[in-house]
């Protein structure tokens, strides 16, 4: 049957390939579809995400509105249902639906009080396994039913920061590797470049255009510079986390920026400090016991221990989580990886879609 117009409502906490199979029936069955997402205001992932993952998700062709709804939820009282349908009419905008698409049991009291269709999809979870309520107890077993937007958003930011010649990259891409190693959804597993390195070899290669002599004792640098190192390493950092693994690591970010900034130029200006932002794990390479080696692209050697030194105490004072690294490299890997499993192990603390009232809220789609 060809419908007219189609309603479909939840939460999408988060959204979920149950979901997107959910909307798409609907807009395969109607000529037009209206969406209203509707969290409570307490949880977790905003709602303006929900709505512009789900929006990439489907485009121009499925109509999504978003509202707060923070009544009880209470399915034997009619009360409670007016309420919430009268949350619903206002974000639509209408009432006039012709079917209510859901997977859910109450869909059928939904659609009465719509005076429309029922239709239900799914509502046995067969052909898609999976609710709202479990991939919040679980993001990694349910990785693979994720967008690239939810996956970013619960991705895991493991940033390494430190001195010159610390071992930052070869830490990220060590770690990278090792869990890449793990297989499965992990075989997916990213680390991102340090923009500032990729900058200066671009300044390097200007200079000697004119001065085949020039050496990374001549590069200058500007607060704009700055600003573009960290605006450049965040997207990168956002890029990758939409289609890797459930970790990402980092060779600096826009934290580091910000001591990076202070080293050349004195101080770290309001605009850097503005980029940065929290990681879910900072760890630091200390200076001692790496010797220092020139690759044409370093000119910090004197600077080293100051650098690691304003690293520990901004670290010290409050940036986030943080593990400094120490010894050899095999020590300092296996510091970092016990680390991660660690953060890994205590898993993602979101806060469950209860109202005000505290009733149970049932498993969402």
């Amino acid at each position: 049957m060809r419908f007219g117009h189609g309603l479909v409502i939840g939460k999408f906490y988060p959204p979920h390939a149950g979901h997107h199979a959910l909307i798409e029936a609907a807009a395969a069955a109607c000529e037009r579809v209206t969406v209203v997402v509707a969290p409570a205001s307490t949880e977790s992932i905003p709602l303006g995400l929900r709505l512009s993952w789900l929006r990439e998700a489907h485009g121009p062709s499925v109509r999504f509105v978003g509202v707060h709804d923070d009544h009880p939820i209470d399915y034997a009282d009619p009360a409670v249902w007016d309420l919430h349908v009268a949350v619903f009419r206002r974000a639509a905008g209408t009432d006039r639906f012709d079917a209510v698409f859901s997977s859910e049991e109450y869909g059928a009291e939904l659609a009465r009080r719509f005076h429309a269709e029922p239709v239900l999809v799914d509502q046995d979870r067969l052909r898609m396994p999976v609710s709202g309520t479990a991939v919040r107890a679980d993001p990694v077993a349910h990785w693979h039913l994720l967008g690239p937007g939810p996956r970013a958003w619960f991705t895991r930011r493991v940033i390494v920061v430190g001195a010159e010649s610390t071992g930052t990259t070869t830490m990220a891409r060590a770690l990278a590797r090792h869990y890449r190693l793990r297989g499965g959804i992990w075989a997916g597993t990213r680390w991102v470049p340090e923009f500032g390195r990729e900058l200066t070899e671009r300044k390097l290669a200007a200079l000697r255009r004119d001065r085949p002599a020039a050496t990374a004792f001549d590069v200058t640098w500007d607060r704009d510079d700055f600003v573009t190192v960290a605006t450049r390493q965040c997207a990168a950092e956002d890029a990758a986390a939409r289609d890797g693994s459930p970790v990402l690591f980092g060779d600096t970010d826009a934290f580091a920026t910000t001591v990076w900034e202070e080293r050349y130029l004195g101080d770290t200006s309001p605009a850097v400090a503005a980029l940065a932002r929290p990681a879910d794990l900072r760890l630091l390479t200390d200076v001692a016991g790496v010797p220092f080696v020139d690759d044409g692209l370093r000119d910090g050697e004197h600077l080293r221990e100051w650098m690691t030194g304003r690293f520990r105490d901004l670290l010290t004072a409050g940036s986030g989580p943080f593990v400094e690294l120490t010894g050899g490299y095999a020590d300092r890997l296996r510091t970092a990886i016990a680390a991660v499993d660690r953060m890994l192990a205590a898993g993602w603390d979101l806060t469950p879609p209860k109202l005000p009232k505290e009733r149970p809220a049932p498993a969402d789609r």
